[in-house]
């Protein structure tokens, strides 16, 4: 036996994750010790290595595997492309599998409602162009969607089609109009006349010829080039069915014999293409969203230079220009009002209609509307960095993506076409020899039939279109929904954690109350405790900072300043060292806290946060903050509870504080003095008791727990952080969002169950009745080109959904 010839190949893969020159050094010896790996060199400050490798010995995905099991990331490449000439889920089935076989590609995704596939790959191995021409060898166009502008690339593909598509409809229809007027007129004993020069073998040869191949050409294309790469998809189907019709035609025409079916092949050309342009216009209208999302963007902007204003194209806007927005302009890019005072309505961003307040220092966010007053602000997001861009790439990407719910329909997919293939012989042959033996005729139709009624298309769309509308919907709604899988799982969801501060509450605490012990002061201890916090960035400690401003405190220098997350802080004011912070902080330190217990109880149990301040390790006083609850929080919770979830609080307030604020909303199961850092392990041990779990929090704090959540809800106004924390961002920054996802979620979900089973039940009755005999091949055509419209037109109705 020969050995295997070595394939050297060399590969450049990106690594993030490393923090020192040993992270570089273990990955270059985890890396060599691999088999088949003859070199490896790895760059720390490049963040890069070069592996040399024998490619019939080891794979690519081996290696980035590798690296990852050491604890590092290896950064892919990704690319877009918009597919046209894919017909039924075999195309994209097809596209995906080669796809994954090219060298340097980690994942592909092919969408056939969306028309586009979505390629994470490595550039040194692979390059743009050559993933375009393997596509192309497939027999479809590729077009790199980063090539053309945001705002016409799908629409210029997507109008071609249309116009093809058109323009075969109207040859083929007059073309088999004739036809089926001979049909009909013979079926009726109407054999005179014009029946009888309709019905003449030649005059019916030269109608069917153009649509045979003229108007039907892109079915043999895109037939030859499936069966070239050794597949099959509906081209196949519908080349092979009238192509029988339409020769055993011309074979009788020769021979003399009478039994022509011409009319069969062009009318079911003509049905199909019709089916094939309504799908078109159809699944047009699941990607509005997007439309509907670009074209929010103003087009120009009013840009101070020097003393004067200067209008100028959006794209020519930079950061830190100053803009001017009026009376119901939008307002171009996102920023920071530095003069002026007005009223937006942010509803594009959010999907609330109350216009919001904003004065100097607040930000503004591109594509919202100015409703009142004039302002100027400073932009500090522009182009692709801003809010509005940000939330086009995410429902692109998620309209882009597949649930899994689709794999069962792709597995069905790849092997449906040959299947159907077979069983049309078996039917050809079961009638022409057992059951109207010798009838070629009977048997030809009936094949036809088969192969006609059983493509996949149905089956193929029945997932992405109604993904593409939910995702888009959530969208118009204030809910991005980052992939087709976050919105699949929100379906399932039995638990909900809530994070307290931002989410259930307003996420803005005020002080409500002081108590000064020994010889102190309210205002003393209001002082000391708001110059220990002037430098701590959380909400408690900037309301107790914002309240000593309103009082107009005289703030003292603080100096060794300490956060202790979860606790307080600390720090030495004038040569005294202060805590400021909880129970247990003051603990920690010693610190009786006995002649104050009551008072701190009954603050507690009114659901006010104590904050405790300590001068030399003795206790000076108190000051209770309290965050009011959110006007809808109990609301939602009720709404949640009824739809079957089993809601918790999680927070770092104490218990009886903690207590108090949910039962005020109506829950009933709190996790209390729970530390930042902690919050993940709760949500896993919940997760362990057999729950599937939602985190709602703010998408920056609580990014661990909503990372480990099976899925993570941010309550965000649309920042990056936010964003990229959770699977789900609620815009709207309050929880019916959350309610109005899972609601969404599950309309989705059986939005997508109904389309899967009717186009399972259609092929299921169909091909059994057209194997029968009980469908004729026209019958069949009709049926086969409107299933699909049917499944597009159902996933259309979730734009009626209500919040």
């Amino acid at each position: 036996m020969m050995a295997t010839e070595p394939e050297q190949r060399s590969v450049i893969l990106k690594i993030s994750g490393m923090s020192c020159a040993a992270c570089a050094s273990r990955i270059e010896k985890g890396l060599t010790r691999l088999d088949g790996v003859d070199m490896t060199a790895v760059n720390f400050a490049a963040e890069q290595a070069n592996v040399t490798y024998d490619s019939a010995r080891i794979g690519l995905k081996e290696l980035v595997k590798k690296v990852k099991d050491l604890g590092y990331d290896v950064v892919t490449d990704r690319a877009e492309f918009k597919i046209s000439g894919m017909h039924c889920a075999a195309c994209a089935t097809r596209v995906e599998k080669v796809l994954h076989k090219l060298p340097g590609v980690e994942q592909a995704s092919v969408n056939l409602a969306a028309e586009k596939a979505v390629v994470e790959y490595h550039a040194s191995e692979l390059s743009i162009r050559e993933i375009q021409n393997r596509i192309g060898s497939l027999g479809f166009e590729a077009h790199n969607m980063a090539d053309a502008s945001e705002s016409d690339r799908e629409q210029v593909v997507r109008q071609s089609e249309i116009r093809g598509q058109r323009f075969r409809l109207i040859l083929s229809a007059v073309l088999s109009f004739p036809l089926l007027g001979a049909m009909v007129l013979h079926s009726i004993g109407m054999v005179g006349g014009v029946g009888e020069f309709l019905m003449n073998s030649t005059v019916q040869f030269i109608l069917a010829t153009p649509v045979q191949f003229i108007a039907g050409w892109p079915f043999y294309h895109g037939a030859y080039a499936a069966l070239k790469n050794g597949s099959a998809n509906m081209d196949v189907l519908v080349a092979m069915g009238t192509s029988a019709a339409y020769f055993y035609s011309i074979v009788n025409m020769l021979t003399g014999d009478s039994h022509l079916y011409f009319e069969t092949s062009a009318i079911l050309i003509t049905l199909i293409i019709l089916g094939k342009l309504l799908e078109a216009t159809a699944k047009g209208r699941t990607s509005e969203a997007i439309k509907a999302l670009m074209g929010l963007q103003a087009k120009t902007a009013h840009v101070m230079r020097g003393d004067s204003e200067v209008d100028v194209p959006i794209d020519a806007v930079q950061v830190d220009d100053v803009l001017v927005v009026r009376p119901g302009e939008k307002v171009p890019v996102d920023g920071i009002i530095v003069e002026g005072t007005s009223t937006l309505d942010e509803s594009m961003l959010t999907g609330e209609g109350i216009p919001v307040d904003k004065r100097a220092g607040d930000p503004v966010v591109g594509a919202t509307i100015n409703k009142f007053g004039a302002f100027q602000f400073k932009a500090t997001k522009v182009g692709k960095d801003t809010a509005l861009a940000q939330i086009v790439r995410i429902v692109e990407e998620a309209q882009g993506s597949k649930a899994p719910i689709q794999r069962f329909a792709d597995v069905v997919s790849g092997y449906f076409v040959p299947i159907v293939v077979s069983i049309a012989v078996l039917t050809f042959v079961v009638w022409y020899f057992i059951l109207d033996l010798g009838n070629f005729s009977r048997a030809l139709v009936n094949f036809t039939a088969v192969m006609v009624i059983a493509c996949p298309c149905a089956l193929g769309l029945a997932t992405p279109t109604s993904i593409m509308v939910g995702t888009g919907k959530g969208a118009e709604n204030g809910i991005l929904i980052k992939g087709a899988e976050h919105l699949e799982n929100a379906q399932r969801l039995t638990t909900i954690v809530l994070d307290k501060t931002g989410t259930l509450t307003k996420g803005q605490p005020e002080v409500t109350d002081r108590v000064a012990l020994m010889d102190f002061s309210d205002r003393d201890i209001l002082e000391l405790a708001a110059s220990a916090e002037k430098k701590s960035e959380h909400p408690l400690a900037q309301a107790i900072v914002k309240y000593a401003q309103e009082q107009g405190v005289s703030f003292q220098a603080a100096e060794n300043f300490s956060a202790i997350p979860g606790y307080g802080v600390q720090a030495v004011i004038d040569n005294k060292q202060l805590l400021v912070g909880t129970r247990k902080l003051m603990q920690d330190h010693h610190i009786a806290v006995e002649m104050i217990e009551k008072k701190m109880m009954e603050l507690e149990q009114q659901g006010k946060t104590v904050m405790l301040l300590a001068v030399d390790e003795k206790l000076a006083g108190l000051i209770a903050v309290a965050d009011t609850v959110k006007a809808n929080s109990a609301q939602a919770v009720n709404e949640l509870q009824k739809l079957g979830m089993e809601v918790w609080m999680i927070t770092g307030d104490n218990e009886r504080a903690a207590q108090a604020i949910a039962e005020s909303v109506g829950i009933h199961h709190v996790l209390a003095e729970v530390l930042p850092e902690h919050k993940a392990a709760k949500v896993e041990a919940l997760k362990k008791e057999g729950k599937i779990v939602a985190m709602v929090g703010d998408g920056i704090n609580d990014a661990p727990a909503l990372a480990t959540a099976d899925v993570g809800f941010a309550i965000g106004t649309g920042t990056d952080v936010a964003m990229e924390a959770a699977d789900i961002t609620l815009m709207r920054g309050d929880l019916k969002g959350l309610v109005g996802a899972i609601k969404l979620s599950k309309a989705t979900m059986q939005n997508i169950k109904q389309n899967l089973f009717w186009a399972l039940m259609y092929n299921s009755l169909g091909i059994p009745l057209a194997a029968a005999g009980y469908l004729s091949p026209v019958l069949a055509g009709a049926a086969m080109a409107f299933s699909s419209v049917s499944v597009v037109t159902n996933a259309l109705r979730l734009k009626r959904f209500h919040f």
